[in-house]
């Protein structure tokens, strides 16, 4: 590779190449490497680095007509840092760049690119050739989201963080057995500040050097997808930070990011926001999701803060924007990169998901792009996590004021294909972990989180639990530290767990709690009014005539004794799942395991159930099928 070809400089300047991390960036041979950087305002640039004893004007690049620079460096070889020195041809601007297209970076807080190759034999054939049975809308989707940095650390050896491969070694068996399907991390892409959790990026390509090579975290990948268990990314293409290294300013102008700091600065998280007009900036984001989705067989990606992409006042004053075209607040830029985004994605492997975290009521988010959607696959439903813990954050005797916020969620249920998160977000920034959310002594705090977990599976949606949520954890989540393993030394702590394990084993054998998740025939309210003693009862269905599970949620300390409960079929309905049970650390209220419906109407049915209700519990029930004589 020397240059550009014309058809992919004309797709560059068009904004639609989708695979520019084969042209551009540091590629290794034999005999060297070929170096290749977008920098069109620059006056020169040059390659500097252990090949060459870091001179400056020791390997200077040629430029073509698209605004790149090219050469080739006889000697280099994988391993050796290097970085662009860039000449702008504005004043007298210069500056050291890394590369935007490394695939590996200088572990911070080293800011050098480092010369890699991509080279790796895959074991996952059979995940690859299956994808789309495992990541299609009607599949059961239970996602572990974690921080690679603190999911476990070492502290014998200064409590460092695992590598990529020791976590290949410990957390696909422990996925398994807990029954997730899919696991969702945290960004992985290179990011100077240990404690901005990824968010803040700067090597796009790279997969962070705190834990390992290209490789190694592909060998995660690969394990993962061997045990069965599907990966997402976090990817930020809504920011990035003005470290001198990175792409702020790159060639003396704002190259990757808007002049006006009124549309290309970001004043909550004094980032940089790019330049969607850009046709190249465009190309080099949504080249780079393919990317991900590419050469590290990622099942999917959760675009963060979309919401942020698409207003332009979005953490702003008045006068502190710029409307567009048409005096609106929509950055009409984001909104088509969005749709090409998507477009893109799904055009590359059908078999990979698109999730955006947004957070406003922004229109057909998860409807396709024909459909005058943005094309996601699926949306975070962040109204039903803000009220559900708001809700539960009450103390019992208070909560038959506050019903509506239990059943608002199924107003809009279905306008977007929802994942239901109980994320880090939660349990940062003060707002304590989700056990510590719940009122009462520890009894009730320990009852009310199974409770919530219970009530959440329930729920049509795809299901989110951040690390820790599922041994209940205690102290809010510290990215310096390890999640709270030792606390599963306690009966309590291993409950929750083992309550977490068989709500997975459920929702996975049990195609009614997601092949219609977002259909409204897959769910029918039985009680849903009943505010005074504070239960819910709702069916969830699948798309077998008799594929029915009843959920009953009690949300108070009271047992409710005889609550009669209308169901859709006479019968025997067995308990196969119950939160109070003491196996889970409840209190073992005497309930029976199977009931008989009686002939008896209720709700709108023709049959019902009588049921002794737990103190702050979810029941849920399934019918048996009747042998016939």
């Amino acid at each position: 590779m020397t240059r550009l070809s014309e058809l992919d400089a004309y797709l560059l300047g068009e904004g639609t190449h989708t695979r520019l991390y084969q042209m551009l960036g540091a590629h290794l041979d034999k005999s060297g490497a070929h170096f290749a950087v977008w920098a069109p305002n620059a006056r020169q640039v040059s390659v500097m680095g252990d090949f060459n004893g870091w001179d400056c004007d020791a390997c200077p690049l040629e430029s073509d007509n698209s605004g790149v620079w090219h050469g080739y460096i006889e000697g280099a070889r994988r391993g050796q840092r290097y970085k662009y020195h860039v000449r702008s041809s504005s004043g007298d601007y210069r500056i050291d760049k890394s590369d935007p297209f490394a695939v590996l970076c200088e572990a911070p807080p080293g800011t050098a690119s480092v010369l890699w190759d991509l080279d790796y034999g895959w074991a996952d054939e059979q995940w690859m050739a299956q994808r789309r049975g495992h990541n299609s809308l009607d599949c059961p989707y239970s996602i572990y989201e974690m921080h690679l940095g603190s999911w476990r650390r070492v502290p014998e050896e200064g409590h460092r963080s695992l590598s990529y491969r020791e976590i290949a070694e410990q957390l696909p068996p422990y996925l398994q057995e807990m029954g997730y399907t899919h696991v969702e991390f945290m960004p992985v892409m290179e990011h100077p500040f240990f404690g901005s959790w990824g968010y803040q990026i700067t090597g796009y390509y790279a997969p962070s050097a705190r834990q390992g090579t290209p490789q190694d975290f592909m060998y995660l990948v690969d394990r993962l997808h061997q045990a069965g268990i599907g990966v997402l990314l976090d990817w930020v293409p809504s920011h990035f930070p003005g470290d001198a290294h990175g792409l702020a300013y790159f060639d003396g102008t704002h190259l990757y990011e808007h002049a006006d700091p009124r549309q290309g600065f970001h004043p909550d998280w004094q980032s940089y926001i790019f330049n969607y007009g850009r046709a190249e900036v465009r190309a080099f984001l949504i080249s780079n999701a393919i990317y991900w989705l590419d050469k590290y067989h990622i099942d999917g990606l959760r675009v963060d803060a979309v919401a942020s992409m698409l207003y332009l006042d979005y953490g702003r004053r008045d006068g502190e924007w710029i409307p567009n075209r048409h005096g609106g607040r929509e950055n009409l830029e984001a909104i088509e990169f969005i749709k090409a985004l998507n477009v893109a994605c799904y055009g590359f492997d059908q078999g990979v998901q698109m999730i955006a975290e947004e957070s406003t009521a922004w229109p057909k988010v998860s409807r396709p792009t024909w459909d005058d959607g943005l094309g996601f696959g699926m949306k975070w439903n962040m109204g039903w996590m803000h009220d559900t813990l708001r809700f539960m954050a009450k103390e019992p005797v208070h909560r038959r004021y506050h019903h509506d916020e239990l059943t608002f969620s199924m107003v809009y249920a279905f306008h977007e294909n929802f994942v239901l998160p109980l994320s880090h977000d939660e349990v940062v920034y003060g707002k304590g972990s989700l056990i510590n959310k719940m009122p009462g002594d520890d009894w009730q705090r320990s009852a009310n989180l199974r409770l919530l977990f219970g009530y959440m599976f329930g729920h049509p949606g795809k299901k989110l639990l951040f690390m820790g949520a599922e041994l209940a954890q205690q102290s809010e989540w510290n990215h310096d530290s390890s999640i709270e393993w030792h606390l599963l030394d306690q009966a309590a702590h291993r409950g929750v767990q083992r309550w977490v394990r068989a709500l997975n084993e459920l929702y996975r054998r049990t195609p009614a709690l997601y092949t219609l998740d977002f259909d409204p025939d897959g769910f029918h309210w039985v009680v849903g009014d009943d505010r005074t003693n504070s239960v819910l009862a709702f069916l969830r269905r699948g798309r077998g005539a008799g594929d029915n599970l009843l959920v009953v949620c009690n949300f108070t300390p009271v047992p409710r004794d005889n609550y009669r409960v209308g169901v859709p079929r006479g019968g025997t309905w067995r308990t196969v799942l119950n939160s109070d049970d003491s196996h889970y650390g409840g209190s073992g209220y005497p309930t029976e395991e199977c009931h008989r419906a009686s002939a008896l109407s209720a709700h709108g049915y023709y049959h019902s159930l009588c049921l002794a209700l737990p103190p702050l519990s979810a029941l849920i029930l399934q019918p048996v099928a009747e042998e016939r004589p």
